[in-house]
């Protein structure tokens, strides 16, 4: 029996429809609790590091009775600079179970990330290119074996 967190949301429902955007929150949001299990009690700054991949940044940005603010990153040093790609900014409601990306640079470093932008640039509007990169990013770090555990 598949988990709701296996099901692939654009296989599920019409891309860019409204009833589709918010499968896609409630998709991110039990990504986004396998990530970090704890979301609801956690406050401050936290990293994940796996081996073969970037560190993970997290960090609560807000938080108010029914929603969490947050950044998501990875963090790495280029040419001297501090380089945080994707720069993602996430709101979870937490009576809703939905999680929405509220931005994220839109100019990609890393090859995946360019593809699947310019795989959805025309036919989803903003917010379904922001959710569906969320939805996909965490099911890479899952699959990567990140963790976000308080500390």
């Amino acid at each position: 029996m598949l988990q709701d967190y296996q099901l692939v949301p654009e296989t599920v429902v019409t891309p860019g429809s409204f009833v589709g955007l918010m499968t896609l929150y409630e998709s991110n949001y039990l990504r986004l609790l396998q990530l970090i299990p704890e979301i609801e009690r956690l406050d401050g700054c936290f990293r994940s590091v796996v081996p073969g991949d970037c560190d993970l940044h997290m960090d609560i940005l807000e938080r108010s009775r029914y929603t969490v603010t947050l950044s998501l990153s990875y963090v790495f040093q280029e040419d001297g600079k501090r380089i945080a790609d994707p720069d993602m900014k996430i709101r979870l409601y937490l009576d809703g179970n939905l999680a929405e990306a509220m931005r994220f640079s839109g100019d990609h470093r890393h090859t995946e990330l360019r593809k699947l932008f310019r795989a959805h640039r025309l036919e989803l509007d903003s917010r379904w290119h922001r959710n569906i990169i969320l939805n996909k990013w965490l099911e890479y770090l899952h699959d990567q074996g990140h963790l976000i555990l308080e500390r």
